[in-house]
């Protein structure tokens, strides 16, 4: 079996490190975190691999990424490969790609999506680049698919960038998702005729067009504390909503729900809504309408 070095043993990595050694594979893995690593070191971590060397980066985005496929360059070899599996920008795909060229070292994007799940379900691949280098990939990426199906693995496309970009629209759809559900819940425990809510939403995850992984998680949520109230509301985001509204208004293609979702994960962050004090402020200057000061909220 194929031998993998995986950088990045986190939440993501260190799963995906545990289910390609249950299908069979070597895998060498290295974090900074000296407790979950495998070697000391990077340079130990290539030096371990045979020829044709194969690297998963699963490194946070941006100047993290950068600096370790920049290190990698300088460790391997000609034929070797470097699989980007973080959510990078797709736009670093090129840079990367280019980079590692100048010595022959092929370079693969893939966008990874399964959560800490994946572990068990398998993860969906999304992955671009050239024929020749995925096909060195394919080993691993058919360890970590779902298993018992012919979905889950795509190659989105020769240029890089195509996985991560596949991924990026993934991400922004979620968020559009995720705000549905979200603001469905928010007026069915609000209003009075209604009761049981988080029964009514388990029982559309059976035979209804609104079914998904997503619906699953929320039930289990609401199950445990049916009016959140454990939790803030208070939503980060990833960065690849962002990218995905970008990718919109640079190819002139409308997205309406995608933006007001990530709109509104900026409002959750507000300790009060400053744009509606403005409002209030105006509703006040041409209808007398009454402004409540904060001491008096």
């Amino acid at each position: 079996m194929p031998t993998l070095g995986l950088i990045g043993l986190g939440k993501m990595g260190g799963n995906m490190r545990t289910r390609l050694r249950n299908a069979g594979h070597e895998v060498v893995g290295y974090d900074r975190n000296p407790d979950v690593s495998d070697v000391p070191s990077l340079e130990a971590m290539v030096e371990a691999l045979p020829s044709p060397k194969v690297v998963w980066v699963m490194v946070p985005a941006g100047d993290p990424t950068h600096a370790t496929i920049a290190a990698l360059k300088e460790l391997l070899n000609e034929g070797d490969l470097v699989i980007d599996g973080g959510n990078s920008k797709y736009t670093d795909d090129a840079v990367n790609a280019e980079s590692l060229a100048e010595k022959g070292i092929g370079f693969v994007d893939c966008g990874v999506s399964g959560g800490v799940w994946g572990l068990q379900n398998g993860y969906a691949l999304m992955y671009g680049g050239k024929e020749e280098h995925t096909k060195l990939a394919m080993p691993f990426f058919e360890a970590l698919k779902p298993e018992d199906t012919p979905d889950g693995l795509v190659h989105c496309g020769p240029t890089p960038g195509a996985g991560h970009f596949s991924k990026m629209v993934h991400n922004g759809i979620e968020y559009a998702m995720m705000q549905a559900y979200a603001e469905g819940w928010e007026l069915l425990d609000k209003v009075d005729i209604v009761q049981n809510v988080p029964e009514i939403f388990a029982s559309w995850r059976t035979g209804t067009v609104v079914r998904s992984w997503l619906l699953d998680l929320l039930v289990d949520q609401l199950r445990a504390d049916e009016h959140l109230d454990k939790i803030k509301g208070y939503a980060e985001d990833s960065g690849e909503g962002r990218w995905t509204v970008q990718a919109a208004l640079e190819n002139a293609v409308p997205m309406p729900a995608i933006s007001a979702s990530l709109f509104a994960r900026f409002v959750s962050r507000q300790e009060d809504d400053v744009a509606m004090k403005a409002i209030a402020a105006m509703r006040n200057g041409f209808g007398g309408h009454a402004v409540i000061s904060e001491s008096e909220a």
